[in-house]
């Protein structure tokens, strides 16, 4: 067993801020490597060779072929380094495959909103040099002690160390959200290389096709996911999509840690992309933000209105069509709402049509903006995710940090994290924003009314604010959590 000083863990992941991002994913990423490594962990990403990928990191140099793998097109390994600021920097490997991975459009999907046909082979391939790094089938002379893999993109990686003959890493698979569990066809596994036998219900089989994700649950020495609620939530319908008997079985291996945020991109007091900065002191600075966002989406200027801001992906999972369905009687109460993302095409066109029924109240951005994004956590009053599920969630502990508390539904990662006002937490210093417990346009109508009114009071949103930034939300707590489960592989 390595000393702790000696830990080095491959950390296998489809996307990384600020190369490539398409949600929380892309944060932690970036986030819980550099935790790791200033616990004086060796942490190395391994990523795909997208075009971004390619062009964002620094030093590249080939260190390995990969010509002779008869399922996959061949590639070249690079080494290189990921620039987090002028003094943190991620080692990382990038698969460079220009056949699977140079091309326009996103990392899972074209620019037409379609998936990319041949995402089993893409992955399979990140999957399989994954596990390859982490055996003694290794070309390169750095070992790791752990493979942490993470969603269904990297989820083969246990699945082919399993079968490897010999010496390999522990493997541990973090669960970002369950309800994406790349599944193919049963074709699929003969052309990723893997066992016929591994096709079953005790191997990678799920509902007759092949589950990335599935394989890496059964496989794994241990399961992560990000909240300690959402592991509860996911062994049982209707957030277990399927897989729930199997995660229920592996209780024992499975762990709820809640992300960190970081806290050097995201500090009020610090931030770029603001117009002024504030903290807990300067509460007052914070309004200049809010002015500049509502003329910067033109919203009426009005500082005794509260304005309510989003950024989400907008789909019905993250409960976009409950909040369309109460906005007309949002902006009654009176309020504003600020709207930024992208997803379901019906749901951008209705958002759409909202701002223009209610110019100077609503305001909608198709698209994502990380400028517009910062502007937003800090020029809001209050931040509304009425997520259905939502496994850890990052935008509500962005929220309390820059004094914007947030109205959230008791699920996952979000009820881990929010604590609701009322008249005890308020006296016991925990509030923090505000929580309903039933999924309905009508519970969040009463609880956005609920936070409108203690805006009103600013002696109580001053206390509610002031108990959000005081919180400890950076990385270094689930990185620690995270270490220990490492060493606990290895013991």
């Amino acid at each position: 067993m390595p000393s702790p000083q000696e830990l080095r863990v491959l950390f296998i992941t489809p996307e990384v801020f600020p190369l490539c991002k398409t949600g929380g994913l892309g944060d932690v990423s970036a986030a819980l490597p550099a935790a790791l490594r200033a616990l004086h962990t060796d942490v190395r990403l391994l990523l795909p060779g997208y075009p971004q990928v390619l062009a964002g990191v620094k030093y590249k140099s080939k260190v390995a072929e990969f010509t002779a793998l008869p399922q996959f097109p061949p590639a070249t390994l690079l080494s290189a380094r990921l620039s987090l600021s002028k003094a943190e920097h991620i080692p990382v490997f990038v698969i460079d495959c220009p056949g699977l991975y140079r091309r326009d459009g996103g990392p899972y999907m074209d620019e037409f909103g379609r998936d990319w046909p041949d995402n089993a082979l893409r992955f399979g391939l990140l999957s399989r040099i994954g596990a390859i790094l982490a055996s003694d089938a290794s070309p390169i002379a750095w070992r790791p002690h752990i493979a942490h893999c993470n969603d269904w993109q990297s989820g083969l990686t246990p699945a082919y160390l399993h079968f490897h003959p010999g010496k390999k890493a522990a493997t541990l698979m973090t669960i970002h959200n369950l309800a994406f569990q790349g599944v193919f066809p049963p074709g699929s596994v003969v052309q990723l290389g893997l066992p016929p036998h591994s096709f079953a219900i005790n191997g990678v089989e799920y509902y007759g096709n092949l589950s990335f994700l599935k394989a890496g649950l059964f496989y794994a020495n241990h399961i992560t996911t990000v909240s300690p609620n959402y592991a509860e939530e996911i062994q049982a319908q209707p957030l277990g999509f399927g897989l729930q008997g199997l995660l229920a079985a592996r209780r024992s291996h499975l762990t709820g840690i809640v992300n960190g945020i970081d806290v050097n991109e995201w500090d009020p007091a610090a931030d770029r992309h603001l117009v002024k900065n504030y903290n807990s002191k300067k509460l007052a600075d914070k309004a200049f933000n809010k002015s500049a966002l509502q003329q910067q989406m033109d919203l009426t200027v009005n500082a005794e209105i509260p304005l309510f801001g989003v950024i989400s992906r907008l789909s019905h999972q993250k409960g976009i069509d409950v909040l369309i369905e109460i906005a007309p009687q949002l902006v009654k109460i009176p309020a504003q709402l600020i709207v930024l993302g992208s997803d379901q095409a019906q749901l951008e066109h209705q958002l759409s049509m909202l701002a223009q029924a209610h110019p100077g109240a609503i305001a909608v951005r198709i698209g994502f903006n990380e400028a517009l994004s910062h502007l937003i956590e800090a020029g809001a009053d209050c931040f509304l995710m009425p997520s259905r599920f939502e496994p850890c969630g990052l935008n509500q502990m962005y929220s309390q940090r820059y004094g914007t508390p947030p109205v959230v539904h008791a699920t996952g990662g979000l009820l881990d994290t929010v604590v609701d006002c009322t008249p005890k937490t308020l006296a016991n210093g925990s509030a923090s924003g505000f929580v309903f417990d039933t999924m309905s346009a009508e519970h969040l109508l009463a609880t956005i009314k609920r936070a409108a009114a203690a805006y009103h009071d600013k002696k109580i949103w001053h206390r509610l604010q002031k108990n959000g930034m005081a919180k400890d939300f950076s990385w270094h707590t689930s990185a620690t959590a995270y270490r220990e489960i490492y060493l606990s592989l290895l013991s």
